[in-house]
């Protein structure tokens, strides 16, 4: 549920830092991917706010939900992919799609999206920096989900948002 509640945060949630001014929340948003992504990236709050209009078709949020300040960059399949997770609707891509974490990600179960309990007896990972790869189901054969496996990895395998993890740097924990 917290990452459900992390992806529905990049469209209905309260923004992560109140009182935090808006070039403070452009400038992490923009540090969740390369400046050639980002900086022309839109900009959008954690609460829907429009902070900065882009002109490249990248999204870019500084954070997911309230208390977590780890920004990402979405391509418009990973917009809409968000969109159906948050509205609990099945997603069908007809593209690969790209997301940028360059600053990490919180504590998540690599199985269910909607988990909750970090011991609920899943494989939980908190990656570093890494890059989300959504493909269509038949591209993910012959990859691991396992996230400790090393090099790229499934996620969410057996859910409408099964993705390709994969790590840049050492995972956060």
């Amino acid at each position: 549920m917290r990452l459900l509640i992390l992806l529905m945060g990049v469209l209905t949630a309260a923004s992560t830092y109140a009182d935090e001014s808006v070039e403070a929340k452009i400038a992490r948003a923009m540090s969740a991917a390369p400046d050639y992504v980002s900086a022309e990236a839109t900009i959008m709050d954690t609460d829907g706010t429009l902070l900065r209009e882009g002109t490249n078709g990248w999204m870019c949020h500084p954070g997911g939900a309230p208390g977590d300040d780890h920004p990402m960059c979405n391509d418009a399949v990973w917009t809409s992919l968000m969109g159906a997770m948050g509205a609990g609707k099945e997603y069908v891509g007809d593209r690969i799609g790209i997301s940028y974490m360059l600053k990490g990600d919180m504590n998540v179960s690599n199985s269910d999206p909607t988990a909750t309990d970090p011991n609920n007896g899943d494989v939980w990972v908190q990656e570093g920096p890494h890059l989300m790869i959504w493909v269509p189901r038949e591209m993910l054969k012959g990859l691991t989900d396992d996230p400790y496996a090393g090099g790229p990895y499934v996620m969410w395998g057996e859910t409408p948002y099964a993705h390709i993890m994969v790590p840049l740097g050492e995972k956060l924990r």
